[in-house]
């Protein structure tokens, strides 16, 4: 895992270069760990301060009002506009694309972007139900229905970093 990171700050490196006019934003819950490992990252490669923010997308959710218990929301932390800034939106898992939908909604209370890249570690391939792609991928896994992509990073207080596909009633 530690050069797959390594491959995706590189390839944004290539494409910001010293981060002037960019962010970062980790989608809550668990893109939030992804986006601190490739925030520290780039900030110690590039020499440079880059904007770090951790974006809650529940209340934003097309299937907010749909769940039989309600969902909990998690904290947003954007203490910078990002009107006319490009953001680099971070998560662990592509699946639906909801998610991110949920986040472009989520991002206009902050102002209006002038280029919106998402950076994933896992492509979860063939089960979108919106035409949402990654700029940058870490890994593509071909899926099925019954599976899941479960991300286990360090920062979550686990002992290694991997990436599990496990059957959904696991």
């Amino acid at each position: 895992m530690d050069i797959t990171v390594s491959r995706l700050c590189h390839q944004l490196i290539e494409t910001y270069g010293n981060f002037d006019d960019t962010c970062i934003m980790g989608l809550q819950p668990r893109g939030i760990f992804l986006a601190q490992m490739i925030h520290t990252r780039l900030e110690k490669e590039s020499g440079h301060a880059i904007p770090l923010g951790y974006l809650d997308t529940t209340f934003y959710r097309d299937d907010f009002r749909r769940r039989e218990t309600p969902a909990k929301a998690n904290r947003t932390k954007v203490d910078f506009i990002i009107e006319g800034q490009n953001v680099v939106l971070i998560d662990d898992v592509l699946f639906t694309g909801r998610s991110v939908r949920a986040a472009l909604d989520a991002m206009m209370a902050f102002g209006r972007p002038n280029k919106v890249e998402l950076l994933v570690l896992v492509d979860r391939k063939y089960a979108r139900d919106l035409p949402i792609a990654a700029n940058y991928v870490g890994q593509y896994v071909n899926t099925i229905e019954s599976q899941r992509v479960l991300v286990e990073l360090e920062a979550q207080g686990f002992k290694k970093n991997k990436i599990w596909l496990v059957n959904k009633e696991s």
